[in-house]
């Protein structure tokens, strides 16, 4: 009978592990209190050595155990080598869940080892529990956004792919060690038919990532024109933070679709997020409702985006923003 829950562990660029993957290990504790406590497992797939900073982070995250495949083959991701990888483990161990983060890799990774395994997957999701029959419910946005649906699977592993930053990092204090188990795959007869010939970041190493400011200060439609993003970036500078927007302000080409926050852009969990002329559409909403403190700034008072604002202002951006930046500079003296 299936049991436990298996966490996809992985590796950046960097060889260190990605931030949604140790979100996901504090997840899955969280839900296997429900099931009885079944224990947390991360399937690991590398073809790095010395990882035991990796072991080192998954234990403290809370992982029971970790499966190591590991081969000089999958130095680089490969779609084929890292789906049979993680069929034969799944096979072999028979998770009754499969949680992988919905990161660019997951995206890839996450369908194909759903199809090899005959099983669902729910994508792209903003919340997952048990449900009172001891089932997975992966909730996410559907109809272009319009809705939130909770989705069930009838068959094991039960797999969900889930959006970075929507939960909690782990504190990291959880004292014991996971135990490491190696388990070998035989690759002979796996066809690669893709090869990495270059990795090129698409980024300057200097710019910071929306992802990972602490202030956020985004504009929507009530923005009007790109010009009066100007005044985003000066408060959002005086601010230490970063300029975001909405998908309205980036088709219309206001912004860079890097700065877009939402269900087709970032999600993001900021001290602070400042939201200036949004209205709060529900797709908005999926990618910044988990911050800690919304400040929301908008002539319409009825506007979606004051149901999550922990402080709402009705009122037109262009007269507040102005004495906000002015406040900030005499306080600052400058």
């Amino acid at each position: 009978m299936a049991k436990g829950i298996c966490i996809f562990a992985e590796l950046t660029p960097e060889k260190t592990l990605a931030g949604v993957t140790l979100e996901l290990v504090n997840k899955a504790r969280e839900l296997s209190q429900k099931l009885e406590g079944e224990e947390v497992s991360a399937l690991l797939i590398t073809g790095e050595t010395n990882l035991e900073h990796v072991f080192e982070e998954l234990s403290k995250a809370g992982a029971d155990h970790i499966w190591l495949v590991q081969d000089p083959k999958l130095l680089q991701y490969s779609t084929d080598l890292y789906a049979k990888a993680a069929c034969d483990v799944v096979a072999q161990k028979d998770p009754s869940i499969m949680l992988i983060g919905a990161t660019t890799l997951g995206r890839d990774l996450a369908p194909r080892i759903s199809s090899k395994l005959d099983t669902g997957l729910t994508a792209d999701c903003t919340e997952i529990d048990i449900n009172e029959k001891g089932q997975l419910a992966s909730t996410r946005p559907t109809f272009g956004g319009g809705l939130m649906a909770t989705i069930l699977c009838k068959k094991f592993p039960q797999m969900a792919s889930v959006r970075p930053k929507v939960m909690p990092k782990p504190m990291m204090n959880i004292e014991k060690k996971a135990d490491v188990e190696s388990i070998q795959v035989d690759f002979s007869s796996t066809p690669v038919r893709t090869e990495l010939i270059e990795f090129i970041k698409n980024i300057q190493a200097d710019t910071k990532m929306i992802e990972e400011s602490e202030v956020i200060v985004a504009g929507g439609k009530g923005l009007k024109n790109a010009q009066n993003f100007k005044m985003l970036e000066e408060l959002a500078t005086l601010l230490g933070g970063s300029v975001g927007a909405s998908r309205c302000a980036v088709d219309a080409g206001w912004c860079e679709h890097s700065v877009q926050v939402g269900q087709t852009g970032k999600t993001v969990t900021p001290k602070i997020y400042i939201a200036c002329g949004i209205s709060g559409a529900i797709q908005h909403l999926a990618g910044m409702n988990s911050s800690d403190i919304i400040i929301a700034i908008n002539k319409d008072s009825k506007a979606p985006i004051f149901s999550v604002a922990t402080y709402g202002i009705v009122g037109d951006v262009f007269e507040i923003i102005p004495k906000l930046i002015e406040e900030i500079k005499k306080r600052k003296g400058l």
